[in-house]
């Protein structure tokens, strides 16, 4: 998956790549390397009820959150001072969108698919 910059914090790292290994049960690790720094943990797919999901996305994106559709998922990294936490919807099998939010501020919009 990559993730391309958003403001300018992102734009000091640039475009990054992201690797989700599914553990085919809903639940998979999340690892990325971002200023020099591997961050890595998991990634989680959640239901509809699932609480505040799409507020990440609408602000990230800067647009207001409104109701998604497809099946929806979280992940969040960490490591050396640094974590991010994303949101994320499958629009087709293998493919999907989101964004992510970085503990320094970056933001940046999620692209994936095969």
């Amino acid at each position: 998956m990559r993730l391309y910059p958003l403001n300018a914090e992102a734009n000091q790292a640039g475009a990054l790549q992201a690797v989700v290994m599914d553990g085919m049960n809903g639940r998979g690790s999340f690892t990325l390397a971002y200023r020099g720094h591997n961050l890595s943990g998991e990634a989680t797919r959640v239901g509809p009820e699932y609480p505040g999901f799409g507020a990440l996305i609408g602000a990230t994106l800067g647009e207001p959150q409104r109701q998604v559709s497809g099946r929806r998922g979280i992940a969040n990294a960490a490591g050396a001072g640094t974590h991010a936490q994303c949101e994320y919807v499958l629009t087709a099998p293998g493919q999907g969108v989101g964004a992510c939010l970085f503990s320094d501020g970056a933001r940046y919009q999620m692209h994936f698919g095969q």
